[in-house]
């Protein structure tokens, strides 16, 4: 005799709306909560990980791991920018950029707390080795002015710096007089400011970090083993896309690892609470399982109904899940990147591997939630069955 039909499956379902739905409720929130997660992680690498080009080269100190823990003499940055492999602007001068990057704080408006924000110096040949930066409201700073201009990720969170207000760091306020974006890179989270003003206001002689624009883009050898071979220059360089990627990886394994030890918590009471309906379903049922076993059906054919209805059960749920998780992609939050201990901002991000992983998630969570109770109705006897009330 062949197996159950899925209609069995599905009308049985049916006949306890209520169960089902409180059943189903459960496991979607676990799903929901599991794929929220793995939509932050996937976000910040996201984010992070379109931040700089796979043409510039990042220089940093030996032995730093951020730009705020690295320093840069003008020196170095000298002979940095003599090199011939650097790309040139129509005039001739080289794409080089040297950068001062510090952390501020800013208050956030509706908290009232302070968050920090870091500040960027760059000259006038930045904006061109940063090709993805651009000014998208009001206009860039001027030279040896004490102008600012904000990343559009900074605009638009919860400090809310708008074109206009004049912000106090170093000692100084500094006229807010545009607002840029970078391809929702990191960069839209960070101010920029000139160079030589902010090494100034925040008296310091030396940059953090220094970035060129390779005129070949399989030149990154050539100019590593030449910087390696010069005892003055105690420098580590790395593509610029390859350094910020780096850094978000940290940062998304701990909240992979946090959230997914959460859903773990959460995703014990589901299985419990579907097992507990499954159990009801099946002493409900005793009498109708006997009837199956004397119709011809096999012990299989029980198990596998039940299996079958713990996983339709289970699948409904990650897939409702999935559904809302993915009204909230247009949603834009922000956290404190570890590696530079600054805010950034991020949008949630629904990959096709992140919808196979919640649906692989609620597909356990129903084999579990199921087999113990698929085992019980299997082992009925069949006149003991038929006797139950």
């Amino acid at each position: 005799m062949s197996s159950l039909s899925w209609s069995y499956v599905y009308g049985n379902l049916w006949a306890r709306k209520l169960s089902t739905a409180l059943t189903a409720t459960g496991m979607m929130l676990v799903c929901f909560v599991f794929a929220l997660v793995l939509m932050m992680a996937e976000g910040l690498q996201h984010t992070l990980g379109r931040t700089g080009s796979p043409d510039n080269i990042v220089f940093l100190r030996k032995g730093a791991q951020t730009e705020v823990q690295s320093t840069l003499s003008r020196e170095q940055a000298s002979i940095l920018a003599s090199m011939s492999a650097w790309a040139t602007d129509q005039q001739g001068l080289p794409l080089v950029s040297p950068e001062l990057q510090v952390l501020v704080n800013l208050p956030k408006k509706r908290q009232g707390t302070l968050v920090n924000v870091v500040v960027r110096g760059v000259d006038t040949l930045g904006w061109q080795v940063h090709e993805a930066c651009h000014i998208v409201q009001g206009r860039t700073f001027r030279p040896g002015r004490s102008e600012i201009v904000v990343g559009a990720g900074v605009a638009r969170g919860e400090s809310g710096v708008r074109i206009g207000d004049r912000l106090h760091f170093a000692q100084r306020d500094w006229q807010v007089v545009g607002v840029f974006a970078a391809g929702r890179s990191g960069f839209e989270s960070e101010i920029w400011g000139d160079e030589g003003q902010l090494r100034q206001a925040f008296r310091r002689d030396d940059d953090s970090s220094w970035v060129g624009r390779l005129r070949d883009g399989n030149g990154l050898d050539k100019v590593l083993a030449a910087v390696a071979d010069d005892p003055r220059l105690q420098l580590q360089g790395q593509r610029e896309s390859a350094f910020y990627a780096a850094q978000s990886r940290s940062l998304a394994q701990f909240i992979r690892v946090l959230g997914q030890a959460i859903t773990l918590v959460f995703s014990i009471g589901a299985v419990l609470g579907a097992m507990i309906t499954m159990y009801a379903s099946v002493a409900q049922r005793t009498r109708e399982i006997g009837t199956l076993r004397a119709l011809g059906f096999y012990r299989r054919d029980i198990v596998l109904a039940f299996l079958r209805e713990a996983v339709v059960l289970a699948l409904s749920a990650g897939l409702i899940a999935v559904l809302l998780a993915s009204t909230l992609q247009s949603m834009e939050i922000s956290t404190t990147n570890l590696q530079t201990f600054s805010e950034i901002s991020f949008r949630l991000i629904l990959t096709p591997w992140i919808v196979l992983d919640v649906l692989c998630f609620a597909l356990v969570m129903g084999v579990i939630g199921g087999v113990l109770p698929a085992l019980q109705a299997a082992r009925l006897e069949i006149v003991d069955a038929l006797r139950a009330f």
